[in-house]
């Protein structure tokens, strides 16, 4: 960790965890955050489900809910951004507390429950940002929807314009009944009607499906043949989990969703086995976990073409971007490949 990421987060770390991140959004939506720009190089780029990215490492929904922060996330080193989940109204989400630092297992548990500014606000500030890149917003259904897949087919639609792609969010764990929408059939009704509304925009927006790391072997089949009938471009693997058997922290016993180191292998899991269900067919993005360019390699070799990742900026800030980045770009170097896109799958044989 850089000294300005050991400062701030020392700083940060001693506010309570959801004033630290508000503080964290608004010090780097102001632009007071010096970041580096994209790292790339000819093997790091990659073409994933049609975008043209500087390199597979992106920023996942959750850290910058509302698009407060878009054109300063885009130089931050990322390949590409997702920002959300946004919902059709605003909406506070859940009662406070509801984030925890796992500090002793480099972990974090939210059950933020989709607090959002709304789409129309969301859409707003998308619009209104400057800066080139490729940007992705997370669908959200707000809590006492009466048709959650109505939800995320308004959401696209509002702020639709404005983005590259737009991630189909299912398996949050903190919204009550939203993961049974990852049920086939259920999904494959709300798959129907996202690429229904996703049909009336004027531009193209590739369409993403995040599915939980908590799923059976039966579901995961499940995922796969709603997938393979879709118009999904891309499966993102994974959202939290809500199972706690690899933490002994203090908080460990909060409910809601957990990242973070903790995650790493119970999601690598999920991302293999979607892998060989889908034949290699159907891009995937790696998430959960990632925390070092041997992490961010060991997604890929399980068969990610992308990657996403949040915690690791909690615990270690901006500049673990650069350094996965840079590393992962030596290890398919030191491994004879001359692209990501070559090294996807690879531990498959």
């Amino acid at each position: 960790m850089r000294p300005l990421d050991r400062f701030g987060a020392s700083l940060l770390g001693r506010l309570d965890p959801e004033t630290g991140h508000d503080l964290a959004i608004r010090i780097i939506g102001l632009g007071l955050v010096p970041m580096p720009g994209p790292h790339t190089t000819p093997r790091l780029r990659t073409t994933f489900a049609g975008l043209d990215l500087p390199n597979p490492i992106g920023l996942a929904a959750g850290f910058d809910k509302n698009a407060r922060a878009v054109d300063p996330l885009l130089k931050a080193g990322f390949g590409f951004i997702e920002v959300g989940a946004a919902t059709p109204e605003p909406q506070p989400g859940n009662a406070r507390p509801r984030l925890f630092r796992l500090r002793r297992d480099q972990g974090v548990i939210n059950r933020m429950g989709f607090n959002s500014d709304g789409a129309q606000s969301v859409a707003e500030r998308l619009a209104a940002r400057s800066s080139c890149g490729v940007v992705g917003l997370n669908l959200g259904a707000n809590a006492h929807s009466t048709d959650m897949t109505a939800d995320l087919a308004r959401v696209l639609a509002v702020c639709g314009p404005h983005v590259d792609f737009a991630t189909l969010n299912v398996s949050s764990p903190n919204t009550m009944n939203l993961r049974d929408l990852q049920e086939r059939r259920a999904l494959a009704r709300v798959i129907d009607r996202v690429a229904a509304a996703r049909a009336g925009l004027r531009k193209h927006v590739s369409l993403f499906l995040k599915v939980s790391p908590d799923l059976d072997e039966n579901a995961l089949r499940g995922i796969v043949g709603a997938v393979r009938r879709s118009g999904i471009d891309a499966v993102i693997a994974t959202n939290t989990t809500t199972d706690r058997s690899s933490v002994g922290d203090a908080h460990a016993s909060e409910a809601g969703g957990l990242s973070g180191k903790p995650l790493f292998r119970r999601s690598t899991r999920v991302l293999s086995r979607l892998y060989r269900g889908f034949g290699g067919d159907v891009p995937l993005i790696g998430a959960g976990g990632i925390a070092s360019a041997e992490d961010a390699y060991e997604k890929i070799r399980a068969g990610a073409g992308a990657l996403q990742l949040y915690t690791a900026l909690v615990f270690q800030g901006f500049s673990v971007v650069k350094d996965i980045a840079a590393g992962l770009d030596r290890l398919l170097e030191r491994d004879g490949y001359a692209s990501v896109a070559d090294a996807v799958g690879s531990a498959h044989g």
